[in-house]
């Protein structure tokens, strides 16, 4: 099963487009305090809370409580990871993995990392940016392990309950 999780988010609205992601595929969205926003649906409303009420979420009061909680592989997405997603075996479909994405100000702190330096990556980039929106790397992180593992569970064209699968055939 894939997780993601936000470490100390500050910006509601990627919180939110990260929400919506989590629904369109699946996954589960941890959230680790201090929330830089409220939860409240109003806040969040632009973004992804029409897509709440389907939304897996947990909240925690730090990351202890979060590791506490939940077992399985840890994955940390910094921008001084030496390995990019793909570099990567998340093809078990039946292990618990854990994204886990940094505060768009500070990222993971240094003593977490240095924990993990075996299972942190870093999304390849040009020199001429120091990172990217965090609603945009989690969207790439997910899809990268979803298409490792077939998009399992997942709709690959146009739901009927919508406009169908044919419909640029007719």
């Amino acid at each position: 099963m894939n997780h993601l999780v936000l470490y100390q988010p500050e910006i509601p609205q990627n919180t939110g487009n990260i929400m919506r992601t989590c629904v369109a595929t699946n996954t589960t969205l941890h959230l680790i305090k201090p929330l830089g926003f409220s939860l409240d649906k109003k806040y969040l409303k632009r973004s992804g809370a029409n897509y709440i009420d389907d939304l897996d979420v947990h909240v925690y009061e730090n990351f202890e409580h979060f590791m506490q909680e939940n077992k399985g592989e840890y994955y940390f997405l910094t921008r001084y990871g030496e390995r990019s997603p793909d570099q990567f075996d998340f093809t078990d479909t039946k292990a618990n993995l854990y994204f886990i994405l940094g505060s768009e100000s500070s990222g993971i702190p240094k003593a977490i990392l240095q924990d993990y330096l075996p299972t942190c990556m870093r999304l390849p980039m040009s020199e001429k940016v120091r990172s990217l929106n965090l609603s945009n790397v989690a969207a790439i992180l997910i899809y990268e392990a979803l298409r490792q593992q077939g998009y399992h569970d997942l709709s690959t064209h146009e739901p009927e309950s919508l406009k169908g699968k044919n419909y640029l055939k007719k």
